[in-house]
């Protein structure tokens, strides 16, 4: 009968520090406006749970709906420019 075990080596290769590394920090701070106005949106999402909408209420999940649709608008669009497609093709 053959042990099943793991190497050692393979195993812990590379040690986990728990620390994002530099491009990771970049991501999220390239994804930063996207995240606030998604929090915006989901506080206004959060203090009409446990009672009706007001005018009021509906103004600010609206508004923080456009928050949102705006920042993903404007994330896709810096991505999209960002990769350059050979040939000038666009």
């Amino acid at each position: 009968m053959k042990s099943i075990a793991a190497f050692q080596a393979v195993v812990t290769a590379v040690p986990f520090d728990g620390e994002p590394s530099d491009a990771e920090l970049d991501a999220i701070e390239t994804e930063m406006p996207l995240i606030l106005a998604e929090v915006d949106l989901l506080d206004a999402q959060i203090t009409t749970i446990d009672r009706p909408a007001t005018e009021l209420d509906t103004r600010r999940l609206r508004r923080a709906r456009n928050r949102v649709l705006a920042a993903r608008r404007d994330l896709t669009n810096r991505t999209a420019g960002s990769m350059s497609v050979p040939g000038g093709a666009a």
